[in-house]
């Protein structure tokens, strides 16, 4: 086929395109062009069309505008991507149309609905007059603007509204965590979490190249146990332990272990703990003579975070980060929990991560 626009680069333009190619700073349709009329240059490497299409991976037609830019517009427009010709469309959403739209999306789902869905809100704009007709993906383009994602919930635990008992609990936690670190007053958060015993009943897929690992969705039920986290924050320090069982007892039992080991030196200890009914005063007589419980109250003093308000316990967090790195599995037995979490508890203390409490009380 004769070539009907024929290029002749200059020296300084063959130089200039070779030092463009070895410096490789742009983007790579760029560099493509740039080696396309080196190679279909009639003073260069003088290729037909088909053969630079085959080496640099692209359509003939593409080397023919290539050549044709060249020819008309000049070198600079030849490495340039040929201009989109789209007609020019109106926005189907103006900023009134936009807002209706936020509105609607953050509003209760239509009846027989749990969610939004792209398609309910298109259909909802036109019932309501907001515009003719409108595709879901300029819906979903509209909201992802905006960062709105309708089709998703999530379950949060929420504060009472205008209630005098949580504002007061809340201000006396925060003023805890405004004292100075102390290692002789030391203040100490607490939190429990029940955990599933789960085995596996097949054998686990292990992971290979472009093959995720896979496991049954069904699983054989192993009992329960339970984790006690507690955690100094100002310290960079946590200590998990595992329990079979959850009972007031038990939580007597985990406190007097700190009292009289982890922190046996302490004058004082500030413990700040939810209003669960078994962390109580009366679990240490429970699980105590009264001599013995009243001696491990003196060396307490006991903070509660407000009810619906325990995001407010640093040791919460500290759990939630474990459940992330450590629980995230199917653990058959007692034996291999406490293994797990023992392991993660001394990584966690070694890397001295102090969770969100400085963030907290920067803000």
């Amino acid at each position: 086929m004769t070539k009907k626009y024929i290029i002749r680069l200059t020296s300084d333009e063959q130089r200039y395109l070779k030092d463009f190619i070895k410096k490789g700073k742009t983007n790579a349709y760029r560099i493509r062009h740039a080696n396309i009329l080196l190679a279909v240059s009639a003073n260069g490497g003088n290729m037909s069309d088909q053969e630079a299409a085959k080496i640099f991976s692209c359509h003939r037609r593409t080397v023919e505008n290539i050549r044709q830019r060249f020819v008309e517009q000049g070198f600079d427009a030849a490495l340039e991507r040929k201009p989109q010709k789209f007609p020019s469309r109106d926005r189907l959403l103006d900023g009134d149309g936009e807002a209706q739209l936020i509105a609607l999306s953050c509003s209760q789902a239509p009846k027989g609905y749990t969610n939004w869905t792209l398609r309910l809100l298109a259909d909802k704009l036109v019932e309501l007059e907001i515009v003719n007709s409108i595709s879901h993906e300029t819906v979903r383009q509209t909201l992802n603007t905006n960062e709105l994602k309708p089709h998703l919930r999530r379950c949060w635990v929420i504060p009472p509204n205008k209630n005098a008992e949580f504002v007061a609990n809340m201000e006396d936690v925060l003023d805890v965590y405004k004292r100075p670190y102390d290692p002789k007053h030391p203040v100490i958060c607490m939190d429990e979490q029940p955990i599933q015993l789960t085995k596996e009943t097949r054998e686990k897929i292990p992971a290979k190249p472009g093959q995720p690992e896979r496991f049954d969705y069904e699983y054989e039920r192993n009992g329960t146990a339970a984790i006690f986290m507690f955690t100094e924050p100002l310290a960079g320090k946590r200590i998990v332990n595992a329990r079979k069982q959850r009972t007031a007892i038990d939580w007597a039992e985990e406190v007097k272990e700190h009292v009289d080991n982890e922190y046996s030196t302490a004058e004082k200890i500030t413990l700040v703990c939810d209003n669960l009914n078994t962390h109580k005063a009366a679990s240490f007589y429970k699980a105590f003579e009264p001599e013995e419980a009243r001696r491990i109250l003196n060396r307490l003093e006991i903070h509660y975070t407000p009810k619906h308000g325990s995001w407010l316990n640093m040791a919460e967090i500290e759990l939630s980060v474990m459940t992330r790195q450590c629980l995230k599995q199917r653990i058959p037995d007692f034996d291999l929990l406490m293994q797990q979490v023992k392991a993660w508890n001394e990584k966690r203390n070694k890397e001295q991560s102090r969770g969100s409490l400085q963030t907290i009380m920067q803000e």
